[in-house]
């Protein structure tokens, strides 16, 4: 357990305003409405994490996401340096990559946040802001493979437990669930790549952990595997052996299905197959592999042939979930797969020099930062060092004053929406992890 958890009973909590940012994602046009964004969050003396107000002049003790207290008792002076010990600790416990270069700050920063927006019942929440204080399966699977990389595996398992717990027993997931698992905020519905990049985050999980521990991780998270399994080999179990249209990252109802959907699935379908091989379940492996091969074939002839756009007909516009069909998503780039994301960007880069979520985004004016991240860490994946140096470099120069990773970039440069992201922040730790830096 960490330790900013055992001291959780400490007497004085840190202030800080909370926010409302720009509206949930709807299905109709959107504006470029930036909203109000928040400076970081903090770990408040009282153990729980608070949000930084944009108009605060809260300073961070050293090292630490703990703010320095205004005008503060002594007791609450060694406590809050007792929290910050402790998260230096943390720090410490695992490792910290990019260390040394220009990007140790940058991610040294990001773990931090991923540390605060991770909640004691497990989950880590999207951000601190309102609108945000959820737990999505795709975000937590991420920041479980983060954790995982950085050698903080209790902290990747907690996220598992969270994903494993509030799963359906079919295997699939809704769009996102209440901090504390106990239902979902909206009637957003299920979405299918939850699942993809639940099973996905377990098989790093698994691989990145001691060797001699590594079996007894998957059955510890067998029941994730196996539902999962059986829903991704469900959904594509048809004649053309692609999923039925779900929403995606994009969060939008769609009526045919997306690149965002069936990569992700494939992801999915790709690692139950190594962990089922790894439990020794050989007959299902060897299904699940039968399964992922005919799906990559699909994916590869219905999207592929249109250069990978978001949805399978001529004509598509680019979309970042083109990074999907490519290391670290999939053990091999799909055919085609490395030219059609580099030409993307073009299409989906705005005025800050940050990427869009796809070239039909109706948001002209903002970049967004997980999918600038994502871009990051498929370059390092597919040997593209000095692009996924330069992409690290854009996110950390578009930052808050505290350091955070906001959602989105202004054109003028200007960080906004929520802040940090948990999504931005795992990319910006796995890109570092891939650089090897």
């Amino acid at each position: 357990m960490r330790r900013r958890r055992l001291l959780q009973g400490a007497a004085l909590a840190v202030a800080a305003g909370a926010l409302t940012a720009g509206a949930a994602l709807v299905d109709k046009p959107r504006r470029d409405e930036v909203g109000p964004y928040s400076l970081g969050v903090a770990l408040g003396l009282d153990g729980t994490p608070v949000l930084i107000d944009v108009d605060s002049s809260a300073a961070y003790l050293p090292g630490s996401r703990v703010v320095a207290p205004q005008n503060g008792s002594a007791a609450a002076w060694a406590t809050a340096a007792a929290l910050a010990e402790g998260q230096r600790d943390w720090l410490a416990a695992g490792i910290v990559p990019g260390a040394g270069t220009d990007h140790e700050e940058l991610v040294r920063s990001a773990l931090l946040d991923l540390s605060v927006l991770t909640l004691p019942h497990g989950g880590t929440v999207a951000a601190l802001n309102h609108k945000w204080h959820y737990v999505w399966p795709r975000d937590a699977a991420f920041v479980a493979a983060a954790f995982a990389a950085t050698g903080h595996h209790a902290d990747a398992a907690s996220n598992l437990h969270f994903l494993q717990r509030v799963q359906h027993d079919d295997g699939s997931f809704q769009a996102r669930y209440l901090p504390d698992g106990a239902g979902t905020p909206d009637d957003r519905g299920r979405q299918t790549d939850g699942t993809g990049w639940a099973v996905w985050a377990l098989e790093r999980v698994v691989a990145a952990a001691p060797a001699a521990e590594q079996s007894s991780i998957a059955e510890t998270f067998g029941s994730l595997l196996r539902r999962s399994t059986a829903f991704l080999l469900a959904e594509v179990g048809g004649g053309d052996a692609l999923p039925a249209p779900s929403s995606d990252y994009w969060e939008h109802r769609e009526r045919a299905l997306t690149l965002g959907t069936a990569a992700p699935v494939l992801a999915g379908l790709e690692a139950a197959g190594r962990l089922h091989e790894r439990l020794g379940e050989t007959s299902v492996a060897l299904q699940v592999r039968d399964s992922a091969a005919r799906t990559r074939a699909a994916i590869e002839h219905r999207f592929g042939r249109h250069g990978y756009g978001r949805y399978a007909h001529r004509g598509a516009d680019a979309d970042a979930a083109s990074a999907f069909v490519l290391p670290p998503y999939q053990p091999s780039a799909l055919t085609g797969a490395v030219t059609a994301w580099r030409d993307s960007v073009e299409q989906m880069r705005r005025p800050a020099g940050g990427l869009a979520p796809g070239g039909g985004w109706q948001e002209t004016g903002l970049s967004w930062t997980p999918e600038t991240a994502l871009y990051a860490w498929a370059a390092a994946a597919v040997g593209d060092v000095r692009t996924a140096h330069d992409w690290l470099r854009w996110l950390a120069a578009h930052r808050t004053t505290l350091g955070a990773i906001p959602e989105k970039v202004r054109d003028d440069g200007g960080p906004a929406g929520p802040a940090p992201l948990a999504w931005s922040c795992a990319l910006v730790v796995l890109t570092a992890v891939e650089l090897g830096v």
